[in-house]
């Protein structure tokens, strides 16, 4: 198993991913209200919050899936909405229930991603192998996706996002839906290919995961980023707690996700439960 250590991120003067003051309505109700971000190249950073705070929706206006009611986002320098095609070149996308072709193979599929791509043939052979060892899914490259396991496609899905070598990748809850030595396998792909210097957004409900692998964390509640930064500078902020228990150690990135959001009021109940 490889070191929860992270790698230090390499430093360069334009952000993977920037965006300011995104905001989206639906009517009276404002799902992001005016958030704002940079990632660096080469991060693994993890996008937080319970369900309903708005995390889907801004993966989505950064991607260009669905457009800001104001605000600006670019991936790599390319403006989201001004130039769609150069940004969209850039990175891949992973969303919590991908849609897979079923009667495609394994090779099938990566192939057919290649082509939306327009990656040259001679070049994706080697591709497509280097991403079926990857994932173990060798044993499976010319196995129909309507037989592959719930693991099996988040995998396949991952591969296909990252047939033309992007320099970023957005993720939607990657782990949901895995078993435990599935979403092991995940982590440790997701940190290797930061190790790689491909830079990460991912979106997860599994606070341990985040905890383990992200070099810094973003916690979002009804719309906006209520704290950012590493993990230990989240567990700083929570020491200095007046209610802190200078006896008890860090907290944990759940600890202090449940002091951010809200959630200790729910914990209190439960007791009343026990």
């Amino acid at each position: 198993m490889q070191s929860d250590e992270q790698p230090q991120v390499e430093q360069t003067a334009q952000p993977a991913i920037a965006c300011t003051d995104l905001l989206k309505r639906f009517g009276d109700f404002t799902a992001v209200n005016s958030i704002s971000l940079e990632v660096k190249s080469g991060e693994i950073y993890g996008f937080l919050g319970p369900n309903g705070a708005g995390k889907t929706t801004t993966i989505k206006m950064l991607t260009g899936l669905l457009g800001a009611d104001s605000g600006t986002a670019t991936i790599c320098g390319y403006d989201i909405v001004k130039q769609p095609l150069d940004a969209r070149r850039m990175f891949g996308y992973i969303p919590d229930n991908p849609y897979l072709y079923e009667k495609l193979t394994g090779v099938e599929f990566l192939n057919f991603m290649a082509d939306l791509y327009n990656m040259p043939r001679k070049d994706r052979a080697q591709s497509v192998a280097d991403l079926l060892a990857l994932f173990a899914l060798e044993s499976k490259a010319h196995t129909l996706i309507q037989g592959y396991s719930r693991g099996m496609r988040q995998k396949i899905a991952l591969a296909g996002a990252l047939i033309h070598h992007p320099r970023v990748i957005f993720l939607d809850e990657p782990t949901v839906g895995l078993d435990p030595q599935s979403a092991l396998a995940m982590q440790e792909i997701l940190r290797e290919l930061g190790r790689r210097g491909t830079t990460i957004f991912v979106s997860t409900h599994i606070l341990e995961i985040a905890e383990k692998m992200c070099h810094r964390v973003a916690i979002v509640n009804r719309g906006e980023i209520i704290a950012q930064g590493t993990v230990a500078e989240l567990q700083a902020w929570s020491a200095n707690q007046p209610d802190a228990d200078s006896h008890a150690g860090p907290a944990s990135l759940e600890h202090i996700f449940l002091q951010l959001t809200g959630g200790d009021e729910y914990a209190d109940r439960i007791r009343f439960l026990t």
